[in-house]
């Protein structure tokens, strides 16, 4: 284990974090909203706390080994995510305890979207920008920029790509260079933001809206700078660009940038997690608009569609926008909302959940097992995309799944442990677990009444949700410090 090393990468990325203050500093002297201070303080005590980490041993240039990338990623989250409360805690609005800070500030960058705040409209622009940016810069990982940025600096990167980069196959490289690679997915993670801003203005919003949900929209995060969220739009418009933009920040960045460099739209038809995403979209969202339209919750088909539909794609992509309070809707629908967030989006994308591969990859082998019984002597391999998936991959993929269901199963008691019903612990864990945001119950709109206990299991949630529980738990693992 290479800890001089770890220690150099942290202050690192400290000393890079630092500069993110910039920014919503710029929006508070625009705006006049008397915000600044908190931003300017934090910016200092961040480059200090990075250059006294950095300092020591800035000599330290040994390559990373792959436990060194999973420490500094699992490191890197939870410090980020503390540091980023910083200004939260120090702003004079809103007023929130630590714990409340911690939380908004995880739930921003692991772009889970759940809140401890309410009266929104009246917040600062500084603040609201800055809740907006964190789940940005969350949504397809800090760590992939630092992968791009620390080579510069004499770091290599391919060991936190393969801690970051979820999916239970990784390797693939879309360049021949690794920084290369990371930056053409920052560049169309810019791209696709930008479009989303335009698209968002072009359909109604100021220009401040425009770019904070395009931020939070791209990253499949879900904060708002309103309390009624999209629904303060009411805008048929408004609702169709979020709809387009959930849905490409869920589909596997790669596939952007291949589409992108070839000029050619059949790589997301060839690629079966692709195609099954779309396949399960489409359910979800006929099972809600027709479920809404039969029990008579909208006046019209119409009606029943437009929010059944914006509903399913907003909680399957796990980015938790709403248009309506779905946890009053009647029958099933409520409860299939939440389940969809189990699956959540493709992998290498923004989105949370334990994603559609991996759920491609248990469907196909049930598939077989069936198919067994009738051929015990065939050879049947699990096959995706036409090739035979490798056996350690499929024990990989059902290992994830039951760790998850376990992590799920413990979090979700522990919660109940500190006083809350079965629904709202229930779709509490999922909503943060799953990186989603509303749930049912008291966490139907915020988290507001949640305990403070009860927010700290809820934050190593949103941790364990982010990294895919592995970076996290191989952490306490003897095997991973021993020499």
């Amino acid at each position: 284990m290479n800890l001089p090393v770890v220690q150099r990468i942290l202050g690192l990325l400290l000393m890079l974090f630092s500069l993110t203050m910039l920014p919503p500093l710029v929006v508070s002297l625009h705006f006049h909203d008397g915000n600044y201070t908190p931003f300017v303080d934090s910016a200092v005590a961040l480059l200090l706390t990075g250059v006294l980490i950095w300092l020591p041993v800035r000599k330290q240039e040994r390559d990373l080994r792959l436990r060194d990338g999973f420490l500094v990623v699992a490191l890197f989250w939870v410090v980020l995510s503390v540091a980023g409360a910083a200004p939260l805690v120090m702003s004079a609005r809103p007023v929130m305890s630590l714990t409340d800070a911690v939380f908004e500030a995880v739930s921003g960058f692991t772009t889970t979207g759940a809140t401890v705040l309410s009266g929104l409209d009246e917040l600062p622009k500084s603040v609201l920008y800055y809740r907006q940016q964190i789940q940005w810069l969350g949504g397809i990982g800090m760590v992939v920029l630092a992968v791009a940025l620390l080579p510069m600096l004499g770091v290599g990167g391919m060991q936190l790509l393969k801690a970051e980069t979820p999916g239970p196959v990784k390797d693939a490289k879309l360049t021949p260079r690794i920084t290369e690679t990371a930056k053409a997915l920052w560049y169309v993670y810019v791209i696709i933001t930008a479009g989303c801003a335009f698209g968002y203005w072009l359909a109604g919003m100021d220009i401040f809206d425009a770019v904070a949900h395009s931020f939070s929209t791209v990253s499949s995060g879900g904060y708002s700078t309103h309390d009624r969220n999209l629904a303060f739009f009411n805008s048929a418009g408004i609702e169709a660009v979020a709809e387009i933009f959930m849905v490409i920040g869920a589909i596997n960045f790669s596939l952007h940038f291949l589409a992108w460099r070839h000029t050619r739209l059949r790589d997301y038809v060839r690629d079966p997690e692709c195609r099954a995403f779309v396949v399960i979209l489409a359910i979800s969202a006929a099972l809600c608009s027709v479920s809404l339209w039969l029990t008579g919750q909208f006046a019209t088909g119409t009606e029943a569609a437009r929010h059944g539909v914006f509903e399913a794609i907003s909680m399957l992509t796990s980015t938790g926008f709403r248009t309506d309070d779905f946890s009053h809707w009647p029958g099933a629908v409520p409860v299939i909302l939440i389940l969809t967030t189990f699956i959540g989006g493709c992998a290498g994308s923004a989105a949370g959940g334990m994603k559609v591969v991996r759920w491609l990859l248990m469907w196909k082998q049930g598939a077989r097992e069936v198919v067994r019984l009738v051929h015990p002597s065939a050879l049947l391999p699990v096959k995706l995309g036409g090739k035979a998936v490798e056996w350690r991959i499929m024990v990989a993929v059902w290992g994830f799944f039951a760790v998850y269901v376990v992590c799920f199963g413990l979090l979700m008691v522990a919660l109940m442990s500190t006083g809350e019903d079965q629904v709202t612990a229930f779709s509490a864990i999922a909503a943060c677990i799953n990186n989603t945001g509303p749930g049912l119950g008291a966490v139907a709109n915020n988290f507001t009444s949640v305990s403070e206990v009860g927010k700290w299991i809820c934050i190593l949630a949103m941790l364990l949700g982010r990294l895919e529980i592995y970076p996290l738990l191989v952490l306490v693992t003897p095997a991973f410090w021993r020499r």
